[in-house]
């Protein structure tokens, strides 16, 4: 194990403040996260307006 030393010189024996600085410094190349596609928010849209208009339907046809 290497002896490493947090940012004000005071002794880090597992060495987690280098760590989590290679972590936070690391720059993602091309990862960047692809924006989700309209298709399934569409279709549950639509799944939740069909859903209502049969429980709009039922109920009408109860109480006619």
């Amino acid at each position: 194990m290497a002896n490493t030393q947090g940012p004000e010189g005071n002794y880090d024996p597992a060495g987690s403040t280098q760590m989590f600085r290679a972590f936070v410094d690391e720059t993602p190349q091309g990862s960047r996260q692809a924006p989700t596609p309209a298709g399934p928010r569409i279709g549950l849209i639509v799944g939740v307006v069909v859903a209502v208009l049969v429980v709009a339907a039922v109920a009408w046809l109860a109480l006619k």
